[in-house]
């Protein structure tokens, strides 16, 4: 006696629209003016970059789909994808488990727990839409994700794998030996309808290859080929500072014409932050935001295939951010930030602030934040007119700051009032001077002149740094975006994806597939790059010297904006 399965019912719900704003519930590092007004369209929050207990290194095995499901909706994700090392059988094995529910429910044998779960899976689903993917581990371990449409089959994304030499005994890990050219990888891919998207590429397994004393063409060819449609960054809060990715890969480089779309990912091992170590992220907490007309794959990629490049930006959570800054205040000044109430003063004009900009550029970076007093039982002022205050500002520092120096502004509200901050990383050019003869210098929270000693200090290590700055990596600063550190700007990179949900559709519709199982991840232990043990000797000598640890302990890098590479 043959059975017909019935599904279960999900709707695609239509949320109300979130508007751009940088008022006290959401705070961006930019103003609303600065993107555009597309009828339609709304600002949607993404985290293309979430393992699952799929991916051996993840920290918590026992972690549901659901939960995951459940913190992506906390973090007011619109889309997400699994991207588990080498494998689909994180997002594989949650339509298992709603697949197995559904046939509980027709046969009239579902519990009343298991009943609730299949019920949170479609509220869920309604709200959340889970693309499919995997975090593929190329030739020399350079690390790329590939996202797929909705719908698409589990044996296929599977069949990608093999093909790209990824065995079935290594499903879920990132060590996985030599498998297939990172070039050949972008074309199988996007031959194959994913999105593609270099992962963490300022950092560890990158294919920005940073750090690396080779390059030259091959950097090249990674991250300009026509198959690639968007980089991962880490430091994409740094906006257009010169020193960040988004700005290297911004076409004004001859030896790099195409501009690249950006964003960034949460890369997360893990459900929630590490409370015992910040830099470990969990689900949604470095996300980037994209103005769609629709919540779709087919979207996304349309954006990722355009040269719109406004319409992406990072996404910084408001109560982070004001939480910094009142824990900065309470403080006072230090090191590290400083307040001031005016960034100007009828005696002194802007240079209090100049000079403060100066003092932490010859030491180790920091912010300032304008519009509020140092001392937090002071009401917070504001700065009435942020554009004045910013021309103004940037005005000076060109004049009167020698060499050249880029800072970064960004504004977010607090009581109310608009504050500007002024993100000042360590100056490649030290010693800094105001006015041309006064070198500066902040030491314990004041600034002050430099004395010979450091001032010598500063030229020797702006030496070395010149010398080596084409071949080392640059370590990430605790670089803030508004008035809280970039979360993720991170000591740890974390190697850290479709249902059909549609707003038409009544169903929970898994992917189509010969089988509902797929093949299980063997847990293997961890180990040094396979890269290195399994290539030939004469490939040995040139496999990049890609840390032989848990790539999760990876530091961040940013992209140095100086000389090209050599060609």
């Amino acid at each position: 006696m043959s059975t017909t399965r019935a599904k279960g019912t999900a709707t695609r719900s239509r949320r109300p629209t979130r508007p751009v704003t940088t008022d006290f519930a959401e705070t961006t590092i930019a103003t609303p003016s600065s993107y555009p007004a597309i009828p339609g369209a709304d600002w949607r929050r993404i985290d293309l970059h979430l393992h699952t207990p799929a991916s051996i290194d993840y920290q918590e095995p026992r972690v549901s789909p659901l939960q995951i499901l459940q913190q992506a909706e906390n973090r007011k994700l619109d889309i997400i994808a699994f991207t588990d090392h080498n494998s689909v059988r994180g997002y594989a094995e949650m339509w298992r488990e709603i697949e197995d529910l559904e046939l509980l429910e027709h046969l009239n044998r579902l519990q009343p727990v298991e009943s609730e779960r299949l019920a949170e899976y479609r509220r869920l689903l309604g709200k959340v839409l889970v693309l499919p993917g995997f975090e593929f581990t190329a030739t020399f371990g350079f690390h790329i994700l590939a996202i797929f449409p909705e719908g698409t089959s589990i044996r296929l994304m599977e069949h990608l794998l093999m093909s790209m030499n990824v065995s079935e005994d290594r499903f879920g890990s990132g060590e996985v030996g030599a498998t297939t050219d990172v070039l050949k990888a972008y074309e199988i891919l996007a031959d194959n309808g994913a999105l593609v998207i270099g992962a963490h590429v300022n950092s560890t397994h990158g294919v920005a290859m940073q750090g690396l004393r080779f390059g030259g063409q091959t950097k090249i060819a990674y991250t300009q080929d026509s198959n690639l449609h968007a980089l991962e960054v880490t430091d994409l809060a740094l906006g257009d500072h010169r020193r960040s990715t988004a700005r290297f890969f911004s076409g004004g480089k001859s030896e790099y014409p195409r501009r690249m779309h950006c964003i960034q990912g949460s890369d997360a091992h893990r459900l929630v932050r590490d409370p015992a170590r910040d830099t470990n992220l969990g689900v949604g907490d470095r996300a980037t935001e994209v103005l769609l007309t629709d919540v779709s794959f087919a979207s996304l990629k349309a954006l990722f295939a355009s040269d719109e490049f406004d319409r992406t930006r990072p996404f910084v959570d408001r109560s982070e951010v004001v939480e910094h800054v009142l824990r900065a205040r309470s403080e006072g000044n230090a090191q590290g930030h400083a307040f001031h109430e005016s960034y100007t003063t009828k005696r002194a004009g802007t240079s209090t602030i100049v000079k403060e900009i100066v003092g932490m550029a010859n030491a180790d970076g920091g912010t300032i934040y304008v519009g509020a007093s140092p001392f937090e039982k002071r009401p917070i002022v504001g700065v009435e007119d942020e554009a004045a205050a910013r021309a103004e500002l940037e005005r000076d520092i060109a004049e009167k700051v020698v060499p050249p120096l880029d800072v970064s502004f960004s504004s977010f509200q607090l009581d109310q009032k608009t504050i500007v901050s002024i993100t000042v990383l360590p100056g490649p050019d030290r010693p800094y001077a105001y006015g041309g003869d006064a070198i500066l210098i902040r030491v314990n929270g004041e600034t002050t002149s430099a004395s010979r000693d450091q001032i010598v200090s500063m030229v020797r290590a702006a030496a070395e740094q010149r010398a080596v700055t084409a071949e080392s990596p640059i370590p990430a600063l605790p670089a803030t975006v508004g008035s809280t550190q970039v979360l993720g700007s991170t000591e740890s990179e974390q190697e850290t994806e479709g249902a059909t949900i549609s707003a038409s559709r009544a169903r929970i519709a898994p992917p189509s597939r010969s089988s509902s199982r797929t093949t299980s991840a063997v847990a293997t232990p961890k180990a040094t790059m396979s890269a290195v043990t399994t290539a030939p000797p004469a490939q040995q000598a040139v496999v990049p010297a890609i840390a032989a640890t848990n790539p999760d302990q990876a530091p961040d890098l940013i992209m140095e904006d100086a000389d090209p590479d050599p060609v």
